[in-house]
């Protein structure tokens, strides 16, 4: 018998917020130590009282709008009761009446085509904490830095049917979120339940719903679907087991599930409207505002860039990360070309990364330094070499561009009667790549034109070298 796999997701994404979702504490990121980074608030004591944070509802709402949702204006909060260590009030803030956005929807593109997976829900919610399992102790320790950090739970409808488009999906929110500056979406800060039955194929009844808890890695998302949905099978067609619904890990080592406990109903949690929390009204104007600081969405931003001359490719690279978005534009609006500046982004200032072991999207340079040592490049003012120079020293230690290029005497070498001194003294300590270039080797001159260079210490006009060069030796 064929059997169909339907799935549904249920994706937490951390929030780039500077504080907490309900006080001042900072944000997960902002902790050196266990434990140094919580409040009397985040940590449940009794009687302290939570406060919203405006940020986390705006993220909330751009999420909802990049995933076609309906915002809903009249959102709560609700507590959902459970008791575990790292929660330490011994209930979760969520949303649960009134979720703050609804009924969205987005396209994935697998080798089979492109699907409309539907969404139930987005609803903002506070993290719980963190425990640290110590086996050489016997231990365990919880660390509440990341208590009530904030979230939103992006809740899929059942529309799964391969985990090909879970895959997709997981890497279209990413590159939304990421190139909208909702969420770096890093591992552990996206991370994705899946529930997973299979059906007979053509079947209208869905089958025992199984949930795998916390996977951030897409590799093992990948095989904890194909190992799940090779295990309810083998249970529906030799009975090797009788399924039934319960929430489940996955051994990444061992690359198995095992289960954790049954799966809880709403009835479980006994979920009721939180007190301490007021309703948040979300008007027509502050939408609008909401929306207006979305940016450009990437796919548009690749197609201007192909426009304007930079390659596929390149524009590819570019639209993967806003920050890389965020200085071509910045640099184009000071007057350089779209494709100066993917150039040096690309070549030059991922070179100078990749040498002190940093990737492209790490890059902290300002647009009015890049386009400067560009212009300054363009112009004549310092050489291809000199430039290179600069931008190292801005990358790695955000120096002034022209207060460096004074001191470190960078600027172009345009006299023309220095120059031909120097190119005469090094035609004369070269008689071998003279008589080469005589002879018919028209590559000989490179090696004139780099010794001519170094003597000038890189600052030299290749165009000015190249012709003095050749006139020397046309005498």
């Amino acid at each position: 018998m064929k059997y169909e796999l339907v799935m549904g997701l249920e994706v937490h994404v951390e929030l780039a917020t500077e504080s907490k979702i309900f006080c001042s504490c900072g944000g997960h990121a902002a902790a050196n130590e266990p434990n140094d980074c919580v409040c009397p608030a985040c940590c449940g004591m009794p009687g302290m009282l939570p406060v919203t944070n405006k940020h986390a509802v705006e993220l909330a709402v751009m999420a909802g709008t990049l995933l076609n949702c309906k915002i809903n204006q009249y959102t709560t909060f609700d507590k959902k009761s459970y008791y575990y260590p790292d929660l330490p009030g011994a209930y979760q803030i969520t949303q649960w009446f009134n979720p703050i956005c609804v009924e969205g929807s987005v396209e994935v593109t697998t080798k089979s085509g492109t699907r409309t997976i539907g969404i139930k829900q987005i609803h903002m919610e506070e993290d719980a904490g963190k425990l640290v399992h110590d086996d050489w102790t016997a231990t365990s320790l919880v660390d509440y830095n990341r208590t009530s950090v904030p979230l939103i739970e992006i809740v899929s409808k059942p529309d799964f049917r391969s985990g090909e488009e879970v895959i997709a999906y997981l890497e279209k929110l990413k590159s939304l979120f990421r190139f909208a500056k909702i969420s770096e979406c890093e591992e552990g800060a996206m991370r994705c339940d899946v529930n997973i039955s299979v059906r007979p194929e053509g079947s209208d009844t869905l089958g025992v719903r199984s949930e795998i808890k916390n996977m951030s890695s897409l590799s093992s998302i990948a095989r904890a679907i194909e190992y799940e949905a090779a295990r309810h099978i083998d249970a529906l067609e030799r009975n090797t087991e009788v399924l039934v619904q319960e929430t489940r890990r996955y051994d990444d080592v061992k690359g198995r599930t095992f289960p954790m406990r049954n799966k809880e109903t709403a009835a479980d949690y006994r979920y009721f409207p939180d007190p301490n929390l007021m309703p948040i009204i979300i008007d027509d104007e502050w939408i609008a505002k909401i929306r207006e600081e979305l940016p450009v969405p990437a796919e548009v931003k690749y197609e201007q860039y192909v426009n304007a001359g930079i390659s596929e490719k390149d524009a590819a690279t570019l639209t993967a990360e806003r920050n890389l978005c965020d200085i071509l534009d910045g640099a184009v609006e000071l007057g350089c070309s779209h494709k100066d500046v993917a150039g040096w982004l690309l070549t030059d200032c991922a070179g100078i990364l990749r040498r002190n072991n940093t990737t492209i999207d790490k890059l902290d340079i300002a647009p009015a330094k890049l386009s400067k040592i560009i212009d300054m490049t363009n112009s004549g003012d310092i050489t291809r070499v000199a430039g290179k120079k600069v931008l190292t020293a801005v990358i790695e230690k955000d120096v002034d561009v022209e207060s460096f290029i004074s001191e470190n005497n960078l600027t172009a070498q345009n006299n023309t009667d220095l120059i031909a001194s120097v190119v005469q003294k090094v035609i004369d300590a070269n008689p071998a790549a003279v008589a080469d270039y005589k002879n018919g080797k028209t590559k000989a001159i490179q090696a004139l034109m780099g010794g001519v260079m170094r003597e000038l210490r890189g600052n030299g006009d290749a165009a000015t070298v190249n012709e003095l060069i050749i006139k020397k030796l046309s005498e």
